[in-house]
């Protein structure tokens, strides 16, 4: 059984000025997504600034959100690492608290081969009983986990039952799926790209759009799986101008921009990451009105 279908948010972390995270503000970030409609939190994956946490912060955000959601939705905790022994002490440790889900991403920087990614991902699963979703983003990590791979993980590695796919090549995701005959559920990591993978046999996203716009993100993914694709392509079409401004700058810049011009306290960044150029806050303001999304500044 899959872990989620629809619309996952990755969630942002909130911070104080002071740099702080700001639990007072995940809580209610945490409401807002349940209350309109999401299907799942993926927590402290990229888009919560998971590279500048520290390994105490990273864990008690991942706690913190457990406690919260008490299962009404499932909660997926983002513990990959570059370092395999570092990514298995993340994963057992939140397993411990009850996530429903873990995403790992593809060793960065060091540059696996895929023989190195077999190995790091089947010794991480081997350490949890928790399911597992591989994460494929190459524009970041420079590493590519390939359609062969991902299928052998999934068909040897009982707990290995999922990918989020945000390399941007569909003709590679089409390989995957043809590959894997229904073996991975797969996620697009793509916003503007949740359509199409869907029609690939994609069950669902994990989405930076959803953290400004839950509900019309649900609503792309399950009138799709509903049967109704000329709706979810409508809601996709409708979204692209925000999806660009949403990723004009690097994320989480813009979504935690937007989060603060509708006045849900997302609060500052972590360095290295700088707040939004005031030409590109402009843009992302205009974007937001005219996908629907009302504004508090």
């Amino acid at each position: 059984m899959a872990i989620f279908k629809g619309a996952g948010v990755a969630i942002v972390t909130p911070m104080l000025t002071s740099g702080e995270v700001d639990y007072d503000r995940l809580e209610g970030l945490l409401e807002f997504q349940i209350e309109n409609g999401t299907d799942a939190i993926i927590i402290c994956g990229t888009t919560g600034e998971s590279s500048t946490l520290t390994v105490e912060e990273h864990l008690d955000v991942i706690r913190f959100a457990v406690d919260k959601v008490k299962k009404r939705i499932p909660v997926i905790a983002g513990t990959g690492s570059n370092c395999t022994v570092t990514a298995v002490e993340m994963s057992r440790e939140a397993e411990s608290y009850g996530v429903d889900g873990l995403l790992l991403v593809s060793p960065y920087y060091n540059k696996a081969t895929q023989q190195g990614l077999v190995a790091h991902y089947t010794q991480i699963a081997s350490a949890v009983s928790a399911p597992i979703i591989l994460y494929n983003v190459p524009s970041r990590t420079g590493c590519n986990i390939l359609p062969e791979t991902a299928v052998a993980l999934a068909r040897n590695v009982e707990n290995i039952v999922g990918i989020k796919e945000a390399n941007g090549n569909i003709s590679q995701v089409a390989k995957l799926m043809a590959l894997a005959d229904g073996c991975i559920d797969l996620y697009s990591g793509n916003d503007d790209q949740v359509v199409p993978l869907l029609s690939l046999g994609g069950i669902g996203v994990i989405s930076v759009l959803s953290n400004v716009a839950p509900r019309q993100t649900h609503d792309m993914v399950q009138k799709f799986l509903d049967g109704d694709v000329a709706g979810s392509r409508e809601i996709q079409l409708k979204a692209q101008p925000l999806i660009d401004a949403l990723f004009c700058e690097v994320n989480p810049i813009p979504v935690k921009a937007a989060l603060n011009l509708m006045g849900m306290g997302a609060g500052t960044l972590r360095p290295p990451l700088t707040e939004m150029e005031p030409a590109h806050q402009e843009k992302l303001a205009e974007a937001m009105k005219g996908f629907g999304i009302p504004l508090v500044r």
